[in-house]
């Protein structure tokens, strides 16, 4: 029966992923495996669950219906454990979390150390990316975002408003001259955060007519965070960035911030996870670890 649960997991995984290599990925299992297991599959079930190709897979007529069955009863299984999970107080087994590049380096990481201490029976995968991850679709159990989601399949628990600014080093303003007006946004070149999906060519700023929407644009831009700051040190542009990441920078002097006085909405930081019937102890016990200390340690970034 275990193989048989196991084997359903990566049924669901491969068709959730639309490939075999990108279920192993996540599932930490080679193609090969992963073949031996559909394979072990359909000779149990005596049908043909997937058509192949050389670039996707694509569940047959018999295997979207298995589909269908496997989700309720891999849900019907993890609403079993987390109810015996809850029931003993310990949180236990793989605890899948993602987190935004830079806030994960900073802030995240040191604080997993100390969480998987507490709880021993806990194993942490941690995968950071500037992308917005689709939780169930990447089998995620709980997030950090920069943002709260519109999601109502998900669930959102505040951290924290962390401001944001737009800042450029002093050789940037001194080539290219320092921007007075959001309008001057236009003949500047702007460091941006993209992705399939990303906003960032638009930049929304506070004036005193209320929030306002501004196209911005420039010659680079990247899908990790980390980059776009470093191009901003290198006096390549202006950058729009959370005030943690960036006030290292600000304090020696090597970025400086600009339109003060028209500064970009806050973004609210919190720990999203999937709506369920029964939280999981493991999801409740990482967001009640984390949601006091991220907070503590954003502050820090930003005053000291």
């Amino acid at each position: 029966m275990a193989m048989l649960l196991e084997n359903m997991q990566v049924f669901v995984r491969v068709v959730d992923q639309g490939s075999l290599s990108a279920a192993g990925r996540q599932l930490r299992l080679s193609p090969a495996v992963v073949s031996h297991r559909l394979q072990q599959l359909e000779n149990h079930l005596g049908v043909r669950l997937l058509n192949r190709t050389t670039r996707q897979v694509q569940p047959t007529e018999q295997g979207a219906a298995y589909y269908e069955a496997c989700q309720e009863v891999l849900a019907a299984l993890a609403h079993a454990e987390s109810v015996v999970a809850d029931g003993g107080g310990t949180p236990r087994g793989n605890l899948r979390v993602t987190a935004p590049l830079g806030l994960g380096r900073r802030i995240l990481a040191p604080l997993v150390p100390r969480f998987i201490a507490r709880y021993p029976q806990l194993d942490v995968r941690l995968r950071l990316s500037d992308h917005l991850l689709d939780l169930l679709r990447e089998a995620v159990d709980v997030a950090i975002r920069l943002a709260i989601p519109t999601d109502s399949s998900l669930i959102a628990r505040k951290i924290a408003d962390c401001p944001r600014l737009l800042c450029a080093a002093p050789q940037y303003l001194a080539a290219h001259g320092t921007p007075e007006r959001p309008e001057d946004l236009a003949g500047h070149q702007c460091l941006l955060l993209r992705f399939p999906g990303s906003q960032q060519f638009r930049w929304t700023l506070r004036t005193p007519e209320g929030p306002a929407t501004f196209a911005v644009g420039g010659r680079m831009d990247a899908d990790d965070g980390d980059v776009l700051t470093e191009w901003a040190l290198l006096g390549q542009g202006i950058v729009l960035k959370p005030a943690f990441e960036v006030a290292e920078h600000l304090r020696d002097g090597r970025l400086r911030p600009v339109l003060t006085t028209f500064p970009p909405e806050p973004a609210t930081l919190a720990v999203v996870y999937p709506h369920r019937l029964l939280l999981p102890a493991k999801v409740k016990a990482f967001a009640d670890f984390t949601i006091d200390e991220i907070a503590r340690m954003v502050s820090i970034q930003v005053t000291t």
